[in-house]
């Protein structure tokens, strides 16, 4: 059966203008690249590789290229690498964990070419942790087999990015611009031409002009209050391609981890998958060990199953929170395999080799996004796409743990192989295109603070692990509040900018959800308990309506 996009109707196209911020072509200043790269995460820097060194290449990152979800990732990346396993055991596990909405051709490539992609980063200088020279595998929910590559212990992201970056800087024909805020797509006659940037220390934006762009922006975990995402996870770039008129699907399926640090006064640290891998037991408030009450993989089941789990033993309880204890394992091997999450909790007066740690459900990973074929690129010509801002068809309805590197990986190298071979073909711009605001913009005082925190309780409340169309259409009806009056302001600070961002988000959300009358991967419907493939097993889609 053929997985077919299904529209969603959209019908406020008044409510997003399409520049952020007043553009008139006279007064910016202009900038021209073969190739433009939006993000600085793994993703990008890998379709940086990418580009002919006779073209130009500039990177664009709204903070540090270390600050992204990629450089946050604990647990590790997924390939086949013992001689144990094989590639349809990954295949199989993908594709189970995706609930039957996987792109099996997809799902094939990207497991197939994972040692490849693998093997280039250790020639890079990624230095996965090994015993006896050997590379360690460890195993998280889900997977059939050891099989996932990790680094420093708890901190495979922040490893792979130190050789990736480095290498990006030793790139002859890249330029990289951090502190540089994408405002919103640059589109001509149907295509995209690059992109409006407003750099940190200039009054002005600047208007650069690409033969081909890509979009690598990453997640937008920051829509809600409870996340594992850093704080530049807004969700800037799957709110860009939707006004520019790229196709976003999928946008229901956000994936929850099951256990995130729960602590007063802490960040909500993600508490690596890799700690259940290595045996650590789900406990509630009186001590139960609770999975086996829900599945018989226990606390490897795959991520959408522990949460809902979670989620439900918490009501159970009357409790806030339930905890992970590893007291029955080897207290110093625990300590040494999971440095970083042991140095966080001592912080806070917690021993993870001896103490139960609190934890719960927090927004993590964004199945949906701009949809891209098996190249990369998107509906809107010109544009190209890779990693978690994409809807490339790998996750279906619910991300297998540690696949989302790779998608990275693989995506990364594929959109700027292609961006790459068709810059080379294209003339260089002879100058730019005039620019023509859609939308008069106003102007008053609101509380930038006070409704991204309505907008992200909110969403954990209506739009969270467990959802019913009471509470989405409540979402639905105070996000759409809020855009009538801050998608029509006309800010220039980055807090402004990305308020509007994650409203655009988090109604695509809430629509997406409310739309999808059935329970599908990590969408758990309360009201729709049971999955419907005679009728949803289908790519929910939004496209903005022409102007």
């Amino acid at each position: 059966m053929t997985i077919v996009n299904r529209p969603i109707a959209f019908d406020w196209q008044s409510s997003f203008p399409r520049y952020l911020m007043p553009l008139q072509s006279r007064r910016m200043m202009h900038y021209f690249t073969d190739v433009l790269i939006i993000g600085g995460g793994l993703a990008g820097l890998r379709a940086a590789q990418e580009i002919d060194p006779s073209l130009d290449v500039l990177i664009v990152t709204k903070d540090r290229l270390q600050e992204s979800n990629s450089s946050y990732a604990q647990g590790g990346i997924a390939s086949v690498w013992d001689p144990e396993d094989q590639f349809h055991n990954h295949v199989a596990d993908t594709l189970t964990a995706g609930g039957s909405l996987c792109e099996p051709s997809v799902v094939e490539r990207v497991v197939q070419e994972a040692p490849r992609r693998i093997a280039e980063l250790i020639q890079w200088g990624t230095k996965f942790d090994q015993r006896d020279g050997e590379i360690l595998l460890g195993r998280e929910g889900g997977h059939s087999h050891q099989r996932i590559l990790h680094a420093l212990g708890d901190a495979t992201g922040k490893e792979i990015m130190r050789a990736v970056i480095d290498r990006t800087r030793d790139q002859a024909n890249a330029e990289i611009w951090e502190s540089a805020f994408t405002l919103d797509l640059l589109t001509h006659e149907g295509q995209c031409r690059g992109a409006a940037i407003a750099r940190t220390g200039s009054s002005q934006p600047v208007l650069v002009w690409a033969k081909q762009t890509i979009l690598c922006t990453g997640g937008c975990g920051q829509v809600y209050r409870e996340s594992t995402n850093p704080r530049v996870a807004t969700g800037d770039g799957h709110a860009i391609a939707f006004r520019a008129g790229a196709m976003i699907r999928d946008m229901e399926f956000m994936q929850f981890h099951p256990t995130v640090l729960y602590i007063a006064g802490s960040s909500r640290t993600l508490i690596t998958e890799a700690i259940r891998g290595e045996g650590a037991y789900l406990i509630d408030s009186e001590g139960y060990r609770f999975m086996q009450d829900y599945d018989p993989r226990l606390e490897l089941a795959p991520r959408d199953i522990v949460s809902q789990s979670i989620v439900s033993q918490m009501a159970k309880t009357q409790s806030p929170c339930v905890f992970l204890t590893l007291k029955h394992l080897n207290a110093d091997y625990v300590r040494q395999r999971f440095p970083g999450i042991a140095q966080v909790c001592k912080d806070f007066g917690l021993d993870i080799a001896t103490d139960a740690i609190p934890v719960r459900p927090g927004a993590h990973y964004m199945i949906g996004g701009a949809a891209i074929d098996e190249q990369g690129q998107t509906t809107l010509p010109g544009l190209w796409a890779a990693g978690e801002v994409t809807s490339s068809g790998l996750h279906g309805a619910n991300r297998l743990a540690s696949n989302s590197l790779l998608e990275g990986l693989v995506f990364g190298a594929s959109a700027g192989n292609a961006a790459s071979e068709l810059a080379k073909s294209q003339r260089h711009q002879v100058g730019p295109f005039p620019i023509q605001q859609h939308r008069s913009l106003q102007n008053q005082q609101i509380d930038i603070v006070d409704i991204r925190n309505a907008l992200r309780s909110l969403m954990g409340r209506n739009v969270g692990v467990q959802r019913s169309a009471e509470r989405l259409e409540e979402a639905r009806q105070s996000i759409l509040q809020y855009t009538h009056y801050v998608l029509t302001q006309s800010f220039n600070t980055i807090e402004g900018w990305e308020l509007q961002n994650q409203l655009t988000v988090g109604l695509m959300m809430a629509m997406s959800a409310e739309a999808r009358k059935e329970s599908r991967g990590v969408h758990l419907r309360t009201d729709f308990p049971g999955s419907d493939d005679a009728n949803w097993r289908v790519h929910l889609a939004i496209q903005r309506k022409g102007e």
